[in-house]
């Protein structure tokens, strides 16, 4: 008798998907997405390259003419040192900023006593223009960087305590019933409920004071400055050089833009968890 072994069959190998076919889509799609959020300034640029020294009015410098206006200061060495000042200028304002107003703000959203301390203060000094403080800090700090900080410090303050106050307010009173009933102390409530839920609310604040700080550091440097952004701005007035004052404003312009773009970066960091529309 004669034994019929049936041939051992292996499994197919497996398809091994080839990974570049989606690294260039996925590069696609991102190019595609970088470019479609940029449509709006590149219309806008060729609309103002369209309409330079014509119907924008024969003084408005083209694009072309406001970058050859930067070049000629790179090369020089005169903007670097400009931006330089600037720059230290609005860091630690709007650090002294929206440190202070995370901490009244946290402080009136979290407690009653704080808040009737400090709410009506805020507000009442919220409505005081800055340019009405211009003259009060200048007797306080002088005509040097002291002045100039001390507005941009002022100016972020009551947007970030506004939206700290309001998000913190605006969490849902039956989380923070359910996590009190769970046995949650006073910290972990605060650090596990109630800042997460705020934290949208927050990072709008933070948009809106970054914006405001760049505004004042623009006040605050068209007064007697001898060196800084508004100061180039001053000087090209008196010169007439309106290629370098559109420089300056396109100069505001990105520097702003890049300050909203960090802080959209971190809102898709620590908010990856929301789960809000996002538009069609």
């Amino acid at each position: 008798m004669t034994l019929q072994l049936d041939p051992v069959t292996s499994p197919p190998p497996a398809v091994v998907a080839d990974p570049v076919p989606e690294r260039s889509g996925a590069l696609a799609r991102r190019a595609f997405g970088v470019a479609r959020k940029s449509s709006g300034l590149v219309l806008l640029l060729i609309l103002w390259q369209l309409g330079a020294r014509s119907w924008l009015g024969v003084t408005t410098p083209a694009p072309t003419e406001v970058l050859e206006a930067g070049w000629e200061l790179v090369r020089s060495g005169e903007l670097w040192e400009h931006l330089a000042a600037s720059a230290r200028r609005v860091a630690l304002g709007l650090a002294l900023g929206i440190s202070i107003g995370l901490v009244l703000g946290a402080a009136a959203g979290l407690l009653r006593v704080a808040e009737d301390l400090i709410n009506a203060p805020v507000q009442a000094l919220r409505m005081l223009p800055a340019l009405a403080l211009l003259p009060v800090f200048i007797i306080w700090f002088g005509i040097g960087d002291s002045f100039k900080i001390a507005l941009i410090t002022v100016a972020p303050i009551f947007p970030i305590y506004l939206n700290v106050f309001a998000g913190i307010r605006s969490v849902d009173r039956r989380l923070v019933e359910a996590a009190e009933s769970l046995g949650l102390g006073r910290f972990e409530l605060t650090w596990r409920i109630i800042l997460p839920g705020a934290l949208p609310q927050i990072f709008v604040g933070l948009r809106q004071a970054l914006g405001i700080g760049w505004l004042a550091l623009v006040v605050a440097e068209m007064q007697t400055t001898p060196v800084g952004l508004g100061f180039l701005m001053n000087d090209a007035k008196e010169f007439l050089r309106t290629d370098q004052i559109f420089l300056v404003l396109v100069i505001y312009a990105v520097l702003g833009l890049l300050s909203d773009l960090v802080v959209r970066l971190l809102e898709r960091r620590f908010l990856s968890w929301r789960t809000g529309f996002e538009g069609e």
